[in-house]
């Protein structure tokens, strides 16, 4: 692990000591692991973006349905 130092406001120092205490940590640990579950978050937010552009369209050979030929079985049960 690295050791790093970072500058904040006051009220925002004041802030992240109390949190960190809530949860029976210290500032340090708390920050880190914030910052490794943004870094997880984006990772796998970037890897699904990636795997639904890999999508390729799906093209039927086929001519498009007319209307008509699509409801045709439906409007034919109430006639």
């Amino acid at each position: 692990m690295k050791n790093i130092t970072i500058t904040m406001e006051d009220a925002a120092s004041e802030w992240v000591r109390v949190e960190a205490a809530k949860r029976n940590t210290s500032v340090s640990r708390w920050v880190g692991e914030m910052i490794a579950e943004k870094m997880r978050h984006d990772d796998a937010y970037g890897r699904t973006m990636r795997e639904a552009l890999r999508f390729e369209p799906i093209v039927f050979d086929a001519a498009y349905l007319k209307r008509d030929e699509i409801y045709a079985e439906r409007l034919d049960r109430f006639r």
